[in-house]
């Protein structure tokens, strides 16, 4: 039996080691779950916006703090993520020297005392199967980057959806409460990863997909 790719994605304040993560969104079979870092109870009106701008349904949770917010995504982790036929992807979130959304989350759980979410799970990066596998050279350009492979590589419209040019733009729409358009970003990159992750198992061979387990040496039990 197939692995269930679980594509995932963050957003964060900025780069360093003080920033913090603003949004975490998850694809599962019925849509997507998304945890918001928010000073305002609009989470119905939120996920009526966001589905209807990215065509799929939005499940959204707001929470007060960055803590409240990784405890959270650590019990949804537990209920809905832990088994065997659970695969969980990200594009660029870690892979050899590089990768970003795993070694951010870990620093911050660190931080803020929360215990590591993805225990009993492998994992996966999609950008060296993609990089490796497929060809994303556009008029003498490598399009690598997540849109890029994915006007490369898929035929949708999800680049259309997206209302940043550059995913730093959502440090500023945090900043300034535009939580609609920094879940809409989430959420299209989620969905941008989890259609790659579509394509790579179409046309590449389970040994092509670097897996590895994301259970830390020592946990809570």
């Amino acid at each position: 039996m197939a692995l269930e790719m679980v594509p995932f994605d963050i957003e964060t304040t900025g780069f360093d080691v003080s920033d913090e993560v603003t949004v975490v969104g998850f694809e599962v079979p019925l849509g997507c779950r998304v945890f918001l870092q928010a000073d305002a109870d609009t989470a119905g009106e939120l996920e009526a916006t966001v589905s209807e701008l990215c065509g799929t349904h939005v499940k959204l949770s707001i929470h007060e703090s960055e803590a409240a917010l990784l405890e959270t995504v650590g019990v949804f982790a537990e209920k809905r993520l832990y088994g065997d036929d659970v695969l969980l992807v990200a594009y660029n979130g870690e892979r050899w020297k590089g990768g970003f959304d795993l070694p951010f989350l870990r620093t911050r759980l660190a931080a803020t005392g929360v215990e590591w979410p993805f225990r009993d799970m492998p994992y996966a990066d999609l950008l060296p199967v993609v990089t490796r596998r497929f060809n994303v050279t556009v008029d003498g350009e490598d399009r690598s980057t997540l849109p890029g492979a994915y006007e490369a590589l898929v035929d949708g419209d999800l680049n259309d959806r997206d209302p940043f040019d550059d995913s730093g733009e959502a440090v500023t729409a945090f900043a300034e409460g535009w939580y609609a358009d920094l879940v809409t970003h989430n959420v299209v990159d989620v969905l941008r990863t989890g259609a790659l992750g579509q394509v790579t198992r179409r046309y590449c061979s389970k040994s092509d997909y670097s897996l590895k387990s994301l259970t830390p040496t020592i946990h809570d039990t």
